[in-house]
């Protein structure tokens, strides 16, 4: 779970400030974060399906928002992926 820190720490990196909670990469960056703390989970517990098919969710969320955010501005988009490290 990320506490309220460390969503107000996610904020003001990629939104720029506090407030700024709706842009694209301020989502991606915390179903991101969403998705890391949920990864490890499953390692001890690989019958869980239930939590399985929420993370299959959380990811097609991402990979929605990561497209609409590459066809709108590339630039953006290719600092983001920098910055979280999703691509090799």
């Amino acid at each position: 779970m990320i506490t309220k820190e460390q969503k107000v720490e996610i904020f003001n990196k990629f939104g720029g400030s506090e407030k700024n909670t709706g842009t694209a990469e301020v989502q991606v960056a915390l179903l991101t974060k969403r998705i890391s703390n949920l990864t490890p989970h499953f390692a001890d517990h690989k019958h869980d399906y239930a939590s399985k098919r929420g993370l299959m969710k959380l990811i097609g969320q991402r990979k929605s928002m990561l497209k609409h955010l590459q066809s709108k501005d590339q630039n953006r988009y290719a600092k983001l992926i920098k910055e979280l490290g999703l691509r090799k």
